[in-house]
């Protein structure tokens, strides 16, 4: 699991997208989302993200290797 603070939405989202597996959310309620290629879901971290003045906690699953090393690159280049 990876808990980041997304400070760069469309960035993140891009690096999301190009993952070639899942990449889980998990939600306040204990479920599982996947984020990856999902336009709703998306949608709806952007309006989060808004509203929390362009910020935005996540917690994350990322069961690919590769695509977990990816997200984390990411991350370690925004901050």
């Amino acid at each position: 699991m990876l808990k980041l603070n997304i400070l760069d939405m469309k960035n993140f989202l891009d690096t999301v997208n190009a993952c070639t597996g899942k990449v889980n959310m998990l939600c306040p309620d204990g479920k599982k989302q996947n984020i990856n290629g999902e336009a709703k879901v998306q949608d709806s971290l952007w309006r989060q993200y808004r509203q929390n003045k362009n910020c935005l906690q996540l917690v994350l699953e990322i069961l690919n290797p590769t695509d977990y090393m990816s997200i984390v690159s990411y991350y370690a280049g925004d901050c």
